[in-house]
Formats: C-alpha cells, sequence, structure tokens
C-alpha cells in the first residue's frame, strides 16, 4: 500500500460522499413535498387534528317589569307608568364533567410517509348550576329564563356521526353557531342545576386533546376523564397533563380530579409508524460512516496478507454500496419498507462478493468483504429501524471493530507499509509483521568469514 494509493482510496470516498449527500437531500425533499401536500389531502378525507373543549351555558333571561318615570314642566311633575321588557345575561359554573373517550388506531400510508389516523368515540355528561331564578312580585311582573348551550367542535370542517346533545335527559336538535360550534336553546323549568350528554363519532389525526378549560387558567370540580386506546405506546404532548392511573396494559388512562386549577390540557399523540422517506434519507446520509469502516477493515486486510486492493477495485465497492442507498431509496415507493431494505441488501451483497471472487477469490469475497458489508452497511443501515438505539448501535460496533483492527495491527511496522525507513517505528514487545522471531537467550547467528 503506497501513500498515493491510500490518497486515491480517499478521493473515492469522498467523492461517494458527495454523492450520498445529494441522494440524500433529493430523498429528504421528496418526503417534504410530500409530507405538505399530502398532508392536506389526509386532513381533507379521514380529518385533522381534534381539540375538545368544554360546553358553555348561559342563561338569557327576559324580565317584564314595570318602570315608572318623571316628568317636569312648567313646575307640574307628570308621573307615568310603563311596562318595559328587559334582557340580561348571567354565567353558569360547571361543576362536574365525566368523560369516556374511545380511540381507535389506523396507519395509513400516502405517498413516503405513514399517517397515524384514528377513529374518536366521545360521551361526554357535564353538570352546570344555574344562578338563581328572578323573584317576581313588586316592580318584576315577570321573568323567563332560556338556557343556551354551546358546544364547540373539535376540529375544523371534521365529519360528526351519532351527533347527539341531551339536555336533562332529553334529546335537542342544535343549530350552528359562530365559530365552529352547535348551540341548543331549551328554556329553563324550575331546575337548579342541569345535566348535559354531549356524544359524537369522528375522525382525526396524530393527536387528540381536551381543554380542561375554555381559555387560559381555570378551575374546573369533579372532572373525570376516561380514555381507551387500541395501541398502548402512545405519547403524550408537551404542556399536557399526566394521567393519574393507567389500567388494561396502559391501553386505558384516566384523569381524576375533585378540583384543579390549571390551564393545561389533555391529550394523547398517537403512535407513528417507520416512515419509508425519512427512514431512506437517513440512511443515506450515514453511508458514508458504513463505507468508511467498509474501506478501513479491508485496507487493513490488505496490508495484513500483504494483497491491497487497487483504488479502482475501492471505487466499483463504493459503487455497490451507492447502489443499496438508490435502489431502497426508490423501491420504498413501490414496496413495503421491510421487503425494500431486504432486496436492496441482497442485490448489494451480491455485487460486492461476486465482483471480489473474481478479484480476490471465494474466501476473501464471502468470509472478508461479505462480513464486514454485511455488518457495516446491513447492520448499522438496519439499527435505523430501532428508534433511539441507532446511536448506541454504530457506537457497539464502532468499538468492536477498533479492538479488533487494533488487535490485527499491533504488530504491523507501518513504516515499511508505506515505504518509510524510521526503524523506531514498530510494535513495543512484538515482532514485525515479516520479521524473523529472536529468543531473548538464543544469540544471532555467525556472520560468516568473509571470503
Amino acid at each position: 500500500m503506497t501513500p498515493l494509493r491510500l490518497v486515491a482510496i480517499v478521493a473515492i470516498f469522498l467523492s461517494s460522499t458527495v454523492a450520498w449527500m445529494i441522494l440524500g437531500g433529493t430523498i429528504s425533499a421528496r418526503s417534504g413535498e410530500s409530507d405538505y401536500r399530502i398532508r392536506q389531502e389526509v386532513e381533507a378525507l379521514w380529518g385533522s387534528e381534534h381539540r375538545q373543549r368544554p360546553p358553555q351555558l348561559a342563561v338569557h333571561r327576559t324580565s317584564t317589569v314595570r318602570v315608572e318615570k318623571e316628568t317636569t314642566k312648567d313646575d307640574v311633575v307628570t308621573r307615568a307608568v310603563t311596562i318595559e321588557r328587559q334582557l340580561s345575561q348571567f354565567g353558569t359554573e360547571l361543576v362536574g364533567t365525566a368523560l369516556d373517550v374511545r380511540l381507535d388506531l389506523a396507519h395509513r400510508q400516502k405517498g413516503l410517509l405513514w399517517w397515524s389516523t384514528y377513529t374518536v368515540d366521545l360521551n361526554g355528561t357535564y353538570r352546570f348550576a344555574l344562578p338563581p331564578r328572578e323573584r317576581t312580585g313588586g316592580a318584576v311582573l315577570n321573568s323567563d329564563d332560556t338556557l343556551l348551550l354551546t358546544f364547540p367542535l373539535s376540529a375544523q370542517g371534521a365529519v360528526y356521526d351519532g351527533f347527539v346533545i341531551e339536555v336533562d335527559g332529553v334529546e335537542h336538535a342544535a343549530t350552528v353557531a359562530d365559530g365552529n360550534a352547535f348551540s341548543v336553546r331549551v328554556p329553563r323549568g324550575m331546575r337548579d342545576t342541569v345535566s348535559v350528554r354531549v356524544a359524537y363519532r369522528s375522525r382525526g389525526l396524530g393527536t387528540w386533546q381536551y381543554a380542561v378549560a375554555d381559555r387560559g387558567t381555570a378551575q374546573v370540580k369533579d372532572f373525570s376523564l376516561t380514555l381507551r386506546t387500541s395501541d398502548p405506546d402512545v405519547n403524550f404532548p408537551t404542556g399536557s397533563l399526566s394521567p393519574t392511573s393507567k389500567a388494561d396494559g396502559d391501553k386505558t388512562l384516566r384523569w381524576t380530579f375533585q378540583s384543579l386549577v390549571t390551564g393545561q390540557s389533555i391529550g394523547v399523540t398517537l403512535p407513528e409508524r417507520l416512515n419509508p422517506g425519512p427512514t431512506a434519507a437517513r440512511i443515506s446520509f450515514f453511508a458514508p460512516v458504513s463505507l468508511l469502516f467498509f474501506m478501513t477493515v479491508m485496507v487493513i486486510i490488505g496490508v495484513i496478507k500483504r494483497r491491497s486492493l487497487h483504488p479502482m477495485n475501492y471505487f466499483f465497492l463504493a459503487a455497490a454500496f451507492f447502489a443499496f442507498h438508490l435502489l431502497f431509496a426508490y423501491l420504498v415507493d413501490v414496496m413495503a419498507l421491510a421487503p425494500a431494505f431486504a432486496v436492496s441488501s441482497v442485490v448489494s451483497l451480491g455485487l460486492v462478493t461476486s465482483y471480489l471472487r473474481i478479484v480476490q477469490g471465494a474466501k476473501a469475497a464471502f468470509l472478508q468483504a461479505g462480513t464486514a458489508q454485511l455488518v457495516f452497511l446491513v447492520g448499522f443501515s438496519l439499527a435505523f429501524f430501532h428508534e433511539g438505539q441507532t446511536g448506541l448501535t454504530v457506537a457497539v460496533g464502532s468499538v468492536v471493530t477498533l479492538f479488533i483492527l487494533m488487535q490485527l495491527t499491533a504488530r504491523v511496522r507501518w513504516a515499511e507499509v508505506f515505504g518509510g525507513t524510521d526503524v523506531e517505528e514498530g510494535p513495543l514487545g512484538g515482532t514485525p509483521v515479516g520479521v524473523p522471531a529472536f529468543s531473548s537467550s538464543t544469540p544471532p547467528p555467525p556472520s560468516s568469514p568473509a571470503g
């Protein structure tokens, strides 16, 4: 191995790195464009993220009152009695909330991305405390209260099936109100509290949330929310309340509070499936590391075996590595992620081993190059299928590889390998490669006398 050959190999590695960066950027651009465009299509077909807020109940009061008016003209006081209608509005207090929510996850693929869609079944009961009725008598001749219930919808443009609003057990027809909401008007009757039940079935995407307070920070009393999911591996959005209890293998989550003051919401993020586009892009960006390990091992083996490959051989090996990522990047468009990865791996392994079998023989092709490619290309790339473990896998593989290479090259005299003459460079306590070993107790053989 001469320094000139080593420089040529480094140039091949750098050129391959540029090619992988371009490929990875292309995949990222395709995925990004698909994300923006296809997300709108998915939301149009399946719905967007849901954020449900509690209903609002107001009391509209119409009072008939007798009003006495005095007028003075030319020192003459005139009194007149008129009957007027006065309108006023009062708020109510939400004193109880009991919600039962069911989320069923369904992953759907469009383009290079998987989308976490879900169906949501909500059944909620709310209790409101009403203000005291206005007493009649004196100036108040009559008073009539009407309850105005406003229920905000959880998503803009969503489809709601089986939508029901009941007030004290009686179902009422809802009318469209401003602000993406439905409203219901009912007479108050003689009650001081009112029970409201709302139920619907809808579809959403990614995250479902329930805003404990309609806006800002508020106090909620006697609150209970039970959330059942079809998948236990849900996550919780940043700034949301953690469940107070879990059951059924983490598929049933409960939030129970007697009196809570908060501005946070309750919610879950449905688990995502591994996306082909971003995964292929990350593997492509990481490819130079795999090739670096592979070339290093092949160079070291060549030094030890005294049979180094020519830079042109490394050029074709780098091309075989690049073929894996190129094929994988476009197979994920038409195949599932795992089969696309398997096909790309077999093709790349076949290219490398079949080529080196002719160059160096079957043993070097399958036992040395094939094993190295299986570890550094297939193994390292496979680590990207396990979120959160990629770095650890690469770190462990790197340390193990470093240990093996250090043991293999401990006796190599690098000055001789690169054509140098520094005799002090070499292993300490070992024998240089290709140099006969001499025992410390055996003197060197005598030189023959000059003839």
